[in-house]
C-alpha cells in the first residue's frame, strides 16, 4: 500500500501548497477543490487502516487503482501549471519572464508584466504575444505556434493607458481554455475517486484490522552491534590469525547473508590491539557491482590521508601504484567487505605488496568457492547460532537488559527457533515484536506467519521473514522504507540528504504542526528502532544525531522487490512486474546503467516526477526533455542554455534540484522550489524574487558563494519564508530587521564576510540581529579559513540560546568568549583562523555546560589557556582538537579530569603542548589503569624526537611538511 499512500499524501500536499502560495500559478474551482480534498482525505484514512488480502508477487488491484487516481489528479493539476507558467524552455541572456511578473532590481532579469522589453532588447515573449526569435516551443496568446512546434502556452497581456498590465482578449481566451480543460479533467478524476470511495466503503466496514503499535522511543539500535552474541570463539580465531605468524596472508570470512560476517570483521578491526599491531588499517566495500577505480581511490585516501577529490584525475594504474608504494615495507591490514567475484580480486591483488611482516587482507564473502580461490590456508566459516545464543540475542534485541516475561517465553522460543540461528532474522523479528503489543495472541500470529514458510531455503526464508517485518510497518513508514532501495548496494546513506529527498517527494504527511524535516527524522528513528537499517557508533555526530547509515543487502533486495511490485519506482536494469513503465513517477538510475538504457527509460516515462541517480551526467537532463512534470533531479557538469541558466530550470514544477551553474540563476518561475543546491566556481547571483519563494526550505551554495541582495524595503506584501531551514554559502549577508523577520525558522546558517565596509563591519551587516533568530541551531560566521590575513571583528554579534553548533572566525575577546561559554545548548564549537588579542583564554566553571566537541585551528596569539581557580571545566567534553597553535605553551591540566573525554588531536602544536598531553595520559594510566582516552599527534620532522612518547593510547605521526 506504500505507493497508494505516497500518491495520496503527495496530492494533498500539492493542494495545500496551491491554497497557501502567495502567488499560485493556477486557481482551482472552489467546489472542486473541496470535493477533491474530501475524497483524498477519505482514501488516506482508508489506506492507513486497510489490510490487503493480496500476498505474493502481485500488487493489490485496489491499491493500484487508488494510486492511479491520485496520479491522474496530479497530472491534471501540474500539467495545467506547466501550461500556465510555460515550459520555460527559453534561452535568452536577460529576458526570462518570471511567474510573478516582477523585474529584478538590477535590471538583469525579467521582462515585466506590463509587456515592455528590457533595455537590452533581448526580451522573451512580449505582453502582446509577439515572440522573440529565441523562444523555443512556446505559443503566443493568439495561439500561433512558433517554429519549434512544441506548443506550450504562455499567458500574456497588453498595457493599458495607465501603464498597468491587463490581459488581452486573446490572452483571456487562452486562460479560459486552460480553466475549462482543468475543470473538465479534474471532474473526471473526482468522479473516479467517488466510485473508488463507494467501493471501499464496503471493504472499510468489513475489514478494520488495526495493529496496536508501541510508541516509538529513541534508543540505540541493536544493529549497532549486530549479532555480536555467540561469536567469541570466531573472534578469538580471527584475532589469532591476524596477529600470528610474520608471513603475508589473505583471510576469508565466509557465510550466508545476515550471519554476521561484516559485524565480526568490524569488531576485530576496531580493537585497540589491532590498531596497535598494524601500521596501516583500511576498509573498503566491494559489492556485486564494483568499480575498480573507486575501490583503489578509497584505499589510497584512507592509507595516505589524501582527500578523494585530490585523486579525481588519477587512473587505476596511478592509484594502484600509489597504493603499492605506500604499503610497501609497512605492516598493513586491509578489509575487503562483501566480495562477490574472483574478478574483483584479480584486478587489485597486484597492488598489495606481499610484505613478509605479518600484513593481512581480510575478505568477507557469501561464496565458499571464492574463498578457496583466495587462499589455500585458513578460512573462517561462520556458523549459525545455537539455541542458547539465539535466545540470548533475541532477549538482548527485544528486552535490552531485562528478561523475557515468563508468559511469553514459550512462544518466544518457538519464534526464535524459526529464525534458524540467523542473527539478522533474530534481530529483525525482535525489532518487529518490540513494536507490537506484548501479548501471547500477538506473538502467536507472528509465529504462524513464520511457520508457513518453513520449507524455503535459507536465503529465501530470510527474505520472507523480512517481508513479514515490512508488512507490519505502519503505512506511513512503508514509502520511506522502500525509498532506501533507490540507493546503490552498500551505499553509506547521508541522513541530511535522505531527509531532503523524502520531503521533496511529498511522501511525508504533515502532523501536529511539526516541520516535515522533524517528521522525517522521527520516521528514520522508527526504522532504526525496528532494526531495519544498519548503524555504527562512529556515524553519530557531536550533537548525538545520526549522520549516516547503511541498508543490509537483504533489506535492499526487499525494498527493490516491493518497490517494483507496487510501482513505487522503476529501476533501470530491473524487470518491472507491470506492463509498461509509462505511468511510473520515479526512476532509479544505478551508476552501472548505460546512456542508452537511461535515454530509453526516460523517453518512455512522460509522467516521471523524480530522477534518482548517483551519476551527474548532463545527458540525463537532455533525456528528460519530454518529462515536463519533473519535480526532482540532481545533476552536475551539465550544459547551460545560451542565457547561462542551467537547462534543468526549464521544469516549472521543480522542488528539489542539485546543479552546477554559472554567474546568475533564473528561478522565479519555479513556483514550488524547496531545495536548491548549487555547485559553482563563480559567484552566483539570484533574482531578488527569491524573497517571494515561500516554499524554499534549503538553499545551499557549495564551492562558491551566493550574492543575495536585500529584499525590497518598501515591499507591502512581505512574504515570511517560514519553511526556510537552511541557508549556506552566502557572502556579505546583511541581517537587517527586514531580512530577519522573513526567516523566523532558520536553523542552519553559513555566511562569510570578505572585503571591508568600514571599521565596524558587524554594524553594517547588522550581526546583532542574529540573536533574534530563536530557532537557529547551527551557525558558521566569519571569513573563509586561511592562515594570516585580515580578521573581521564581530564585536556586535549576538547569539540565540538555541545554538548547538558554532563555527567562528573573529577576534576572541573576553566578551565574545563569555557569550559563547554561556550558551546552554552549545555542543560543538570550532574557532577557526581567529585572533586572541590578549593572548589569554581563561575558562570559568559553569561555562560550556553541554559542549562535547571543541576545535581551535590557526587561532593567532593564543599563549595562555587556563581554568580560573583550577575550576572544573568542559564537564561533557568528548573530543578536543588543537591545530597550528604555535604559540600555545600548555593546555589546562584540568582537561585530564574531564570524565567524558575520549579523543585529543594535536596537529602541529608546540613541543610543550604535546608533552603536557602525554603527562595527562600517563597520569590517567597510573591512577585508572585501563583508560578510554586516546591522543593522536601529528608533528613535522623538526620534532621527530617526540616519536619516543608513543604508547597504545598516545599515537605520534611524523610528516615531511608542517
Amino acid at each position: 500500500m506504500a505507493a497508494a499512500y505516497a500518491a495520496l499524501v503527495s496530492l494533498m500536499q500539492i493542494i495545500h501548497e496551491l491554497e497557501n502560495h502567495p502567488s499560485p500559478p493556477i486557481s482551482i474551482d472552489k467546489q472542486q477543490l473541496v470535493s477533491l480534498t474530501e475524497h483524498v482525505a477519505f482514501l488516506e484514512d482508508f489506506v492507513e487502516r486497510y489490510d490487503s488480502p493480496v500476498d505474493g508477487n502481485e500488487a493489490d488491484p485496489l491499491e493500484r487503482r487508488i494510486a492511479h487516481a491520485a496520479y491522474a489528479a496530479e497530472d491534471v493539476i501540474e500539467s495545467c501549471i506547466v501550461d500556465a507558467i510555460g515550459d520555460h524552455d527559453v534561452e535568452t541572456e536577460e529576458g526570462t519572464t518570471s511567474s510573478s511578473g516582477e523585474e529584478d532590481e538590477s535590471g538583469e532579469e525579467t521582462s515585466s508584466s506590463s509587456g515592455e522589453e528590457d533595455g537590452s532588447g533581448e526580451g522573451a515573449t512580449s505582453s502582446s504575444g509577439e515572440e522573440d526569435g529565441s523562444v523555443e516551443g512556446t505559443t503566443s496568446s493568439s495561439g500561433e505556434e512558433d517554429g519549434s512546434g512544441e506548443g506550450a502556452t504562455s499567458s500574456s497581456g497588453e498595457e493599458d493607458g495607465s501603464g498597468e498590465g491587463t490581459t488581452s482578449s486573446s490572452g483571456e481566451e487562452a486562460d479560459h481554455v486552460h480553466i475549462v480543460n482543468l475543470n473538465e479533467d479534474l471532474q473526471r478524476v473526482i468522479e473516479e475517486m467517488n466510485l473508488i470511495k463507494k467501493e471501499v466503503s464496503e471493504i472499510n466496514i468489513q475489514r478494520r484490522v488495526v495493529h496496536t503499535y508501541v510508541a516509538s522511543s529513541r534508543s540505540s539500535s541493536t544493529s549497532e552491534n549486530m549479532s555480536m552474541v555467540g561469536v567469541d570463539e570466531a573472534l578469538d580465531q580471527i584475532m589469532d590469525h591476524l596477529t600470528y605468524r610474520p608471513d603475508f596472508q589473505v583471510i576469508p570470512i565466509v557465510g550466508m547473508g545476515g550471519i554476521g560476517k561484516t559485524s565480526l570483521a568490524k569488531e576485530a578491526y576496531s580493537l585497540p590491539l589491532i590498531k596497535e599491531h598494524f601500521d596501516i588499517c583500511a576498509w573498503t566495500t566491494i559489492s556485486q557491482q564494483y568499480d575498480t577505480r573507486n575501490i583503489l581511490c578509497e584505499l589510497v585516501s584512507q592509507v595516505t590521508g589524501l582527500n578523494k577529490e585530490n585523486l579525481s584525475e588519477s587512473g587505476e594504474g596511478q592509484l594502484g601504484l600509489k597504493l603499492f608504494q605506500y604499503l610497501f615495507g609497512r605492516r598493513f591490514l586491509i578489509v575487503m567487505d562483501d566480495m562477490w567475484s574472483i574478478e574483483a580480486w584479480n584486478k587489485i591483488k597486484n597492488f598489495f605488496p606481499e610484505n613478509k611482516n605479518g600484513s593481512r587482507i581480510l575478505v568477507t564473502t557469501r561464496l565458499s568457492n571464492l574463498s578457496s580461490e583466495l587462499t589455500n590456508n585458513y578460512i573462517l566459516q561462520m556458523e549459525f547460532l545455537d539455541e542458547k545464543s539465539s535466545w540470548e540475542l533475541f532477549c538482548k534485541t527485544l528486552f535490552r537488559d531485562k528478561s523475557c516475561p515468563p508468559l511469553l517465553e514459550g512462544i518466544g522460543k518457538k519464534i526464535v527457533g524459526d529464525c534458524r540461528g540467523l542473527p539478522l532474522s533474530i534481530i529483525v523479528v525482535g525489532g518487529l515484536l518490540r513494536k507490537i503489543e506484548a501479548t501471547q495472541a500477538c506473538w502467536e500470529s507472528i509465529w504462524e506467519n513464520l511457520t508457513s514458510e518453513a520449507n524455503l531455503d535459507n536465503d529465501e526464508h530470510c527474505l520472507k521473514l523480512l517481508k513479514l517485518s515490512y508488512n507490519h510497518l505502519p503505512v506511513y513508514l512503508k514509502p520511506c522504507f522502500l525509498y532506501l532501495g533507490a540507493f546503490d548496494e552498500d551505499d553509506v546513506i547521508v541522513v541530511s540528504t535522505l531527509v531532503k529527498l523524502w520531503v521533496s517527494e511529498g511522501i511525508l504527511k504533515p502532523k501536529n504542526g511539526e516541520s516535515l524535516e522533524t517528521i522525517a527524522h522521527g520516521f528514520l528513528n522508527e526504522l532504526v528502532d525496528r532494526n531495519l537499517v544498519l548503524i555504527d557508533k562512529s556515524w553519530f555526530g557531536s550533537t548525538r544525531n545520526l549522520k549516516c547509515f547503511q541498508v543490509h543487502d537483504f533489506f535492499r533486495d526487499l525494498c527493490v522487490r516491493e518497490g517494483l511490485k507496487e510501482g513505487f519506482y522503476h529501476v533501470i536494469g530491473e524487470d518491472s512486474p507491470h506492463q509498461g513503465i509509462s505511468s511510473h513517477r520515479r526512476v532509479v538510475i544505478p551508476y552501472t546503467a548505460s546512456k542508452e538504457e537511461i535515454f530509453d527509460a526516460l523517453q518512455s516515462m512522460p509522467h516521471v516526477r523524480s530522477v534518482i541517480c548517483g551519476d551527474d551526467d548532463d545527458d540525463i537532463v537532455q533525456a528528460c526533455r519530454k518529462s515536463r512534470l519533473l519535480r526532482m533531479i540532481s545533476v552536475r557538469n551539465q550544459v547551460d542554455g545560451s542565457d547561462g541558466n542551467p537547462l534543468v530550470f526549464r521544469f516549472a514544477n521543480l522542488r528539489h534540484v542539485t546543479v552546477e551553474a554559472h554567474a546568475k540563476l533564473s528561478i522565479n518561475h519555479l513556483w514550488n522550489l524547496q531545495t536548491l543546491i548549487v555547485y559553482s566556481y563563480e559567484k552566483i547571483r539570484v533574482p531578488v524574487g527569491i524573497w517571494k519563494m515561500r516554499q524554499l526550505r534549503h538553499v545551499e551554495f557549495l564551492e562558491t558563494k551566493l550574492h543575495l541582495r536585500d529584499p525590497p524595503s518598501d515591499d507591502d506584501a512581505v512574504v515570511v519564508m517560514e519553511n526556510l531551514h537552511t541557508l549556506k554559502g552566502v557572502e556579505n549577508f546583511k541581517f537587517s530587521e527586514n531580512v530577519v523577520k522573513r526567516i523566523p525558522n532558520i536553523k542552519r546558517l553559513l555566511v562569510e564576510y570578505v572585503g571591508s565596509n568600514g571599521s565596524n563591519d558587524d554594524d553594517y551587516y547588522c550581526l546583532g540581529n542574529i540573536g533574534s533568530l530563536s530557532k537557529l541551531e547551527s551557525l558558521t560566521c566569519g571569513e573563509p579559513l586561511r592562515e594570516g590575513g585580515r580578521i573581521h571583528h564581530l564585536h556586535n554579534l549576538t547569539l540565540p540560546l538555541s545554538i548547538k553548533k558554532l563555527t567562528l572566525t573573529t577576534s576572541y575577546d573576553d566578551n565574545m568568549l563569555e557569550m559563547i561559554g554561556s550558551l546552554p545548548l552549545l555542543q560543538k564549537l570550532k574557532m577557526l583562523s581567529g585572533c586572541f588579542g590578549t593572548g589569554k583564554w581563561e575558562v570559568v566553571e559553569g561555562q560550556f555546560p553541554s559542549l562535547t566537541s571543541l576545535s581551535l585551528i590557526w587561532c593567532r596569539g593564543l599563549k595562555d589557556w587556563m581554568a580560573k581557580d583550577s575550576a572544573s571545566i568542559f564537564p561533557r567534553l568528548e573530543k578536543l582538537r588543537l591545530s597550528r597553535l604555535s604559540k600555545l605553551e600548555e593546555i589546562p591540566a584540568e582537561i585530564g579530569d574531564i570524565p567524558t573525554l575520549q579523543t585529543v588531536e594535536l596537529n602541529h602544536c608546540s613541543k610543550s603542548v604535546v608533552e603536557y598531553a602525554k603527562n595527562i595520559v600517563d597520569e590517567q594510566e597510573e591512577t585508572q589503569g585501563e583508560i578510554t582516552l586516546h591522543v593522536s599527534v601529528v608533528v613535522s620532522k623538526k620534532f621527530e624526537e617526540l616519536k619516543v612518547l608513543e604508547s597504545p593510547n598516545f599515537e605520534v605521526e611524523v610528516v615531511e611538511l608542517a
